[in-house]
């Protein structure tokens, strides 16, 4: 029997490097992972609490929303209302893993485990990481923005700063490029071009805005609609992006602000679509590498059940009618799929070999599973590898509800081969960001007559945006433009469903 990698719950950081070191030997030789270097950081509660607050990030600049969430969840907390995570993990090299000092030796395991292994591969190989992200320069260029925005406070007042990013943080999730294309990322570079990119944007911005009337009298040097989106870049669905080129009274100051804030918002872009596969393989890893301390004698018996137990809690998924669901378990779907894939790849059945006959059978399984974990997102993994066994298992089913079609709500698709590829269709599209997020688009601006910025939104399925919030929002957007906006929400007939239009407030009030 191998020797026991601690004995107990009590640990101390040689017990963690010796736990650290024999992770990596099962997850590098065994399960073939290719990760970052890691970097492991032992935590208080009110330290996790503090990473909640900033979204997860080390180094993050100040803000008064990250106060008032900080201050949410510790009276949570406090009040056994809410559990705290055992782990963050941030998606840079070195990947920083970061542990609650309350957690026994077995949770130490199990993140390390989990996310110095499972979490690090993923974010070093998956396609959408890989497009969208520089891990070696985030924490260089986090450092940049919160030195930066201390800057700004000094010498801008705190104020107008907040109230710069009070708006770009409203305009955060529509601050992002969609489709890949673009020259890759490179934050490092980002920061070292900070003060020295604005050559060639002014002077297209001043060629922009000398026709634009600056009193009663019209001028009659008015740019073609041609000409005019074509300089503008529209139709433009990156709205921060938009701003920060085009705005015409923002400050150079706050246009970096801008660039920062969208900068941070394309780093999370790729995870918003990959939280089943992410948090999937990071279960499935961490199951497979703790099942191996157990199998040679490297944790005791009592440990292993304890690691069970807490894996139970972290896949568990209520039935639809249980009072606590609220969707499905991201860990718990993306962590039966892997398992659903290993046990097809090894021991498939018929139906099996007809629904996937490349991996059925081929008895690789984490080759496919590597493959699988580098080249798909959410939707295309649920619409490619969600099995009829699995829907069987898991007792899916698709309910139909359209009153312009037929009264009452129907189930749409049982269990048949049309049912079961209609539920793995549906199920797939609430992960397809193309369907569940806002297509917003600035479409036009009214340089010849008071200089409206137009915006468009394309409704999918009658599903039109909240009133309130989007009143809320286009505040946001009309005092970073200085000009009044409009909105128009239109089907796919081109007609009109609703129409805002928001004017610019006064700094102090906006403030």
């Amino acid at each position: 029997m191998s020797e026991l990698l601690y004995h107990g719950a009590d640990w101390d950081f040689v017990t963690l490097q010796r736990i650290h070191d024999t992770c990596e030997e099962v997850a590098k030789s065994e399960l073939g992972l290719d990760v970052y270097p890691n970097q492991i950081e032992v935590i208080t509660a009110e330290q996790m609490l503090d990473a909640y607050a900033s979204v997860g990030m080390p180094l993050f600049y100040k803000h008064w929303s990250f106060g008032k969430h900080f201050a949410f969840h510790e009276a949570s907390y406090r009040k056994g209302l809410m559990g705290l995570a055992y782990e963050i993990v941030i998606n840079s090299s070195p990947c920083i893993s970061y542990l609650m000092e309350e957690n026994t030796a077995t949770m130490q395991t199990l993140v390390i485990a989990h996310a110095a292994f499972g979490h690090n591969h993923f974010f070093k190989n998956n396609y959408l990481f890989k497009q969208w992200t520089d891990a070696d320069g985030i924490l260089d260029y986090l450092e940049f923005a919160k030195s930066y925005v201390a800057q700004c406070e000094e010498r801008h007042g705190r104020l107008a700063v907040e109230h710069t990013l009070d708006a770009a943080h409203a305009l955060m999730s529509h601050g992002i490029d969609r489709y890949p294309g673009k020259k890759k990322l490179d934050l490092r570079e980002e920061e070292r071009r900070a003060g020295q990119r604005r050559a060639h944007e002014e002077a297209v911005f001043n060629d922009l805005w000398r026709t634009v009337p600056s009193g009663p009298a019209k001028s009659k040097t008015v740019l073609t609609a041609e000409r005019r989106r074509r300089l503008l870049g529209l139709p433009q669905e990156n709205l921060l992006y938009f701003l920060e080129k085009t705005a015409p009274r923002l400050q150079p100051w706050q246009r970096e602000l801008l660039r920062i804030v969208r900068h941070v918002a394309q780093y999370f872009y790729p995870q918003s679509q990959t939280k089943v596969m992410n948090e999937g393989t990071a279960t499935y890893v961490h199951y497979r590498i703790m099942s191996r301390l157990h199998e040679s004698g490297r944790i005791s018996d009592g440990n292993f059940l304890e690691f069970l137990q807490s894996h139970t809690n972290v896949v568990f998924q209520p039935e639809f009618d249980d009072p606590r669901f609220s969707g499905f378990n991201p860990y718990a779907l993306g962590f039966a799929m892997m398992q659903d894939i290993e046990r097809m790849v090894v021991n498939p059945d018929d139906e099996d070999r007809e629904w996937f006959p490349e991996i059925a059978g081929s008895g690789d399984a984490m080759g496919v599973l590597r493959d699988v974990w580098a080249n798909y997102r959410d939707e295309s993994f649920i619409g490619q590898f969600l099995s009829p066994r699995l829907i069987r298992q898991l007792r899916l089913f698709h309910l139909h509800d359209d009153p312009a079609e037929r009264a009452g709500i129907l189930v749409d698709a049982i269990h048949n081969e049309r049912g079961y590829r209609r539920i793995r269709r549906e199920l797939s599209r609430q992960y397809d960001v193309g369907y569940i997020d806002a297509n917003i688009e600035v479409v036009d601006v009214d340089l010849a007559g008071d200089c409206r910025l137009m915006l468009r939104h394309t409704v999918v399925k009658g599903s039109q945006l909240n009133e309130t919030d989007t009143k809320r929002v286009l505040q946001h957007l009309a005092d970073l433009w200085s000009y009044d906006v409009s909105l128009q929400e239109i089907d796919v007939h081109d007609k009109v469903l609703k129409e805002y239009m928001l004017h610019p407030r006064p700094l102090a009030a906006a403030a």
